[in-house]
């Protein structure tokens, strides 16, 4: 345990200082959008430090390691696109303002409290399935994978197919002229309001999983992890955030609302 203690605190010191070169890097040119970039990429960046520190050799890790990369490369790449093509989130310019104006921070100041160092210690616990189960991996070398490992890894498989067909399907929605404005409810769309945060969900409870088959200790130190992000995604600052923002800019989403479920796929309601 104390070997996992000592992985976790390197993982983290890491993590802080990218953290702060970051806040840095952000202060200068006046914008944190990019972080939501950096959320994906950062839980890649614990996965290979645990995967450095502990070994590449065991299976569990080579798939957890894999599986984190694919689904946190592919993120990363496709919301830093979306951030240098559109520019500022005007959410976190809209959270900036308020902080600044409420608590008369500075900018800097602002940006560092509200936004990195609060994202730091959120990434970190979303990431333990990978770290920990990538540490506890060498004690299931022999055994090879179980059922849950096996579940696990398509769960996975089809969360990241299922974020990148939506993100996909948005993209192209968006490139329209005709649709400004409109609300995108065909494809994945027409059966969840948020193809894309279920696709996330679905692959760290399918990480967890596969952390999960080394052994009921590692499952229980870890599941806080899916825990968190679904929480996040459903009630926090995913879904929630979201909707309330397109509620006021587009005028038929009440209707999608009403019909289409709001996280899990679901056949659209009909009225009847």
């Amino acid at each position: 345990m104390t070997d996992l203690l000592l992985l976790l605190a390197i993982n983290f010191a890491g993590l802080l200082g990218v953290i702060l070169i970051l806040w840095a890097i952000s202060v200068v040119i006046r914008d944190v959008s990019f972080i939501d970039a950096f959320w994906a990429f950062g839980m890649v960046l614990l996965a290979w430090g645990a995967a450095w520190q502990a070994g590449f050799d065991a299976l569990h890790a080579q798939l957890l390691l894999g599986l984190t990369s694919l689904w946190g490369l592919r993120l990363a790449i496709h919301l830093t696109v979306r951030w240098v093509k559109h520019g500022e989130d005007p959410r976190y310019a809209r959270i900036l303002a308020r902080t600044v104006e409420t608590k008369r921070w500075s900018w800097a100041k602002t940006a560092l409290l509200t936004v990195f160092l609060t994202q730091a210690p959120l990434l970190f616990i979303t990431c333990l399935p990978a770290q920990i189960g990538i540490w506890a991996s060498g004690d299931a070398a022999a055994d090879g994978v179980g059922i849950l490992a096996v579940i696990g890894v398509i769960a996975a498989l089809i969360g990241i197919a299922f974020e990148t067909i939506g993100d996909a399907q948005l993209d192209a929605f968006r490139k329209n002229p005709a649709n400004k404005g409109q609300v995108l409810d065909t494809g994945l769309w027409r059966y969840t309001r948020h193809p894309n945060y279920f696709g996330d969900a679905l692959t760290w409870w399918g990480l967890w999983l596969i952390a999960a088959d080394i052994g009921p200790w590692v499952a229980l130190a870890s599941v806080i992890g899916p825990l968190f992000l679904t929480f996040t995604l459903t009630k926090w600052s995913g879904k929630a955030l979201l909707e309330k923002g397109l509620h006021k800019t587009r005028p038929d989403y009440a209707a999608y609302v009403a019909r289409t479920s709001g996280f899990i796929p679901w056949p659209p309601k009909t009225k009847g």
